[in-house]
């Protein structure tokens, strides 16, 4: 599946389930871990955990590997790994307080309405 298409599929399963604040950022001048990254908010933990369910359910039926899924038990902060492209799915509070947009270079992050 081409890199576009696996943003897409990504980006429609978090919109599908109401994802909040969705963004991504092009990783691939700045870190050799992932080409991009998307961000996300969830309302609560048992959202967290529906929207990173519906994304590997949607990445597994589309013979994508996901290579892990790491922080269910919590649901605070929710990583999938899927090789080029990691998912990390966020409540508020955690997203503020980590603020990956500006870790990462947030003038490179660009808006799910643009992408």
């Amino acid at each position: 599946m081409a890199k576009t298409s696996l943003k897409k599929l990504c980006i429609n399963s978090l919109e599908e389930l109401k994802a909040k604040d969705i963004v991504c950022i092009d990783l691939k001048k700045i870190s050799s871990f992932a080409d991009e990254m998307i961000i996300a908010s969830a309302t609560s933990s048992r959202h967290a955990k529906a929207l990173s369910d519906r994304v590997v359910e949607d990445l597994k039926s589309n013979n994508i590997l996901v290579l892990g899924v790491e922080g269910q038990d919590t649901s605070d902060w929710i990583l999938i790994d899927c090789e080029d492209l990691v998912i990390n799915i966020m409540n508020n509070e955690t997203r503020v307080y980590y603020d990956l947009e500006t870790l990462w270079g947030y003038e490179d992050a660009t808006l799910n309405s643009n992408l």
